[in-house]
């Protein structure tokens, strides 16, 4: 993958300063080899330019760069699709839609649909990968409590569990969290089959639904946690669950649960890339080309 070097935004908008240029670009991150037919995968085609389009010379289908992206059929500029992109890539805080309406010079509405349409993708990216070796394994609470409602595990707040791989070195690696509906075994066992490989180490507390584990494939390592005498144990993901509900409260006030999981996906999209820097861009454009779109009523039904 190409890498976009570190630029400032008007150096940026100044090289995608056109539709063209944007679909230039795109174009040659869909088809690096050259264009392949969606549907039958000929390499020959026709150039409709009324039209942007590639027509197939075999089957005649007609693809366009944004098709089965998640930038298809949408009536925003490819422009603002790359500006927006490259707000949503740089901030670590995260980019609201009410900053991105602002920026783009577009409705609430339409820049909070494609947030949620990047954060898609960003979970979609996020799936292709598991966790392995040391996993560090524990659950957190996010949002605001209900009356009355009980501390812990006992609460009303949204419950999360949250996975972390080591590196050999004892730093973090990749990080992976879920919102779920409770966190009896079959759940916290649902979450590793689906997140991390099969065979690794689990660090965890002494939680008993941690313990069924071991039935399940995996090794596990436990304890009771109290920082004050293992300061270390699950140090590391303590500190990214601090992290994560900073970037939620920081950038997303009164965020519902609702909608919680992707704003969870997208700070573990960060995190899992945070050494990429100016690559986030490349990174983040490639995202959305390999996933693709979610409709408007997918978000509020």
């Amino acid at each position: 993958m190409a890498k976009q070097e570190a630029i400032s935004f008007m150096e940026f908008k100044n090289k995608f300063d056109s539709e063209d240029t944007c679909r230039e670009h795109l174009f040659k991150m869909r088809w690096p080899d050259g264009f392949r037919c969606p549907k039958c995968g000929n390499e020959t085609y026709y150039v409709i330019s009324t039209r942007k389009h590639y027509e197939c010379t075999s089957c005649h289908y007609q693809a366009s760069v944004t098709v089965g992206t998640v930038m298809e059929k949408t009536h925003i500029k490819l422009e603002k699709w790359f500006w927006a992109i490259y707000f949503i890539g740089r901030d670590k805080r995260g980019c609201s839609a009410m900053m991105l309406s602002k920026e783009l010079e577009i409705s609430y509405k339409a820049a909070w649909f494609m947030l949620h349409r990047v954060r898609k993708a960003m979970t979609d990216r996020n799936s292709k990968y598991l966790l392995a070796g040391v996993v560090e394994l524990d659950d957190s609470y996010f949002g605001a409590p209900e009356k009355e409602s009980k501390r812990g595990r006992g609460t009303s707040k949204a419950k999360v569990i949250v996975g972390l791989s080591i590196s050999d070195k004892g730093h973090p690696k990749y990080l992976k969290m879920e919102v779920v509906n409770d966190l009896k075994k079959q759940t916290i066992a649902e979450f590793a089959h689906s997140n991390i490989e099969s065979g690794s180490t689990i660090s965890s507390d002494a939680y008993r639904s941690y313990r069924n584990l071991q039935k399940e494939g995996y090794k596990l390592e436990f304890k009771a946690f109290n920082p004050k005498e293992d300061p270390e144990h699950l140090k590391w993901l303590h500190s990214a669950v601090s992290n994560a509900k900073a970037f939620v409260a920081g950038t997303f006030h009164g965020l519902g649960v609702k909608h919680l999981q992707r704003y969870l996906d997208e700070f573990c999209y960060r995190f899992n890339r945070r050494f990429f820097g100016c690559e986030l861009f490349n990174r983040v454009l490639f995202s959305c080309i390999t996933s693709q779109k979610i409709m408007y009523t997918e978000l509020t039904s």
